[in-house]
């Protein structure tokens, strides 16, 4: 698979999906799958056109909105979908003051496109004056076909990036994983930490995420990660260490059940099973210890089926 930061000098016919696609969930994916369809029909390849960074981090950054997937997963996800290029293409204040009829003129058809495919509320163009209803006008005037999906639904929930995190924020594992189509994770750099879990028995990776990824809701969790190419069960913290401090910033720390070995300036990804507890403050060690035998009682018991 292509990835490439600029328009084409030449293009070749293609179809092309519009989206931010962070997480590249159910919905994402029934989306390109439609797209890779009628790219099959039509003889052509199915190219991907995605902002980066994400719009709403630069039109509203006050929201401070945090993303389900790095780049390189999301792209990787693209790529075993059956993508051919991904136009990664920068945004800025200015490209969102771009008329809709000038995006189609300037960005779509320079791409080669003959066909578009969209969800049914993908906005383009200043102030998101362009939707799906204008795509398909523009397309008629340009001589492109347009197909909109439908909002898509699991068990009566919307599938959506907003609804899956909102779902992670509140602890739901089960829902957001649901949603995505594949247990949602944590991406970062092993980095020191105090090293008090390995006086207790305890040892953790500590994880240096992203400030862009979204972390969960604070809690104990059941985990899965691929350590040396195999699959190890773990128990993961996200919290501030209550029991020992009174205020520090919120970490992700990993406990592995059957591991031993340095794990120190290495990227993992940790694939959130299920949640375990709420973070809780202990009156001592001896107290925090019996629950840390519990919960990773409870966590074989859940990875091993």
């Amino acid at each position: 698979m292509q990835v490439r930061t600029s328009l084409p000098i030449e293009s070749e016919p293609c179809v092309l999906a519009l989206g931010n696609f962070d997480g590249v969930h159910l919905g994402h994916r029934r989306l390109l799958e439609q797209g890779l369809s009628q790219a099959m029909s039509l003889g052509v390849s199915l190219d991907v056109l995605i902002f980066e960074p994400h719009p709403l981090k630069v039109l509203f950054p006050e929201r401070g909105i945090k993303l389900l997937s790095t780049n390189q997963e999301r792209l990787h996800y693209l790529e075993e979908i059956g993508v051919r290029t991904v136009y990664l293409l920068p945004f800025t204040r200015e490209m969102a003051k771009t008329s809709p009829e000038h995006f189609v003129e300037k960005i779509l058809l320079p791409l080669g496109i003959i066909h578009v495919v969209v969800g049914f509320n993908y906005s383009f163009g200043d102030q998101g004056k362009g939707n799906s209803e204008l795509i398909q006008v523009l397309g008629q005037k340009h001589g492109f076909g347009v197909s909109v999906l439908q909002a898509q639904m699991l068990d009566g929930q919307v599938i959506s990036s907003s609804s899956i995190r909102k779902a992670l924020l509140q602890g739901d594992i089960k829902l957001a994983a649901s949603l995505l189509g594949r247990p949602p994770y944590l991406r970062g750099t092993v980095v020191h930490g105090e090293e008090r879990g390995r006086l207790l028995g305890y040892p953790t990776a500590n994880i240096l995420t992203s400030e862009d990824f979204l972390v969960p809701k604070r809690g104990v969790y059941a985990v899965r990660a691929y350590l040396d190419g195999k699959s190890v069960s773990g128990m993961m913290n996200i919290g501030m260490k209550p029991t020992f401090h009174d205020l520090y910033d919120t970490i992700a720390e990993v406990h592995f059940l059957d591991f031993e070995g340095d794990l120190y300036g290495q990227e993992i990804t940790v694939l959130i099973e299920e949640r375990l507890r709420d973070e809780r403050k202990f009156k001592g060690v001896d107290e925090l210890l019996i629950q840390l035998n519990k919960d990773r009682a409870k966590a074989q018991v859940l990875l091993e089926n």
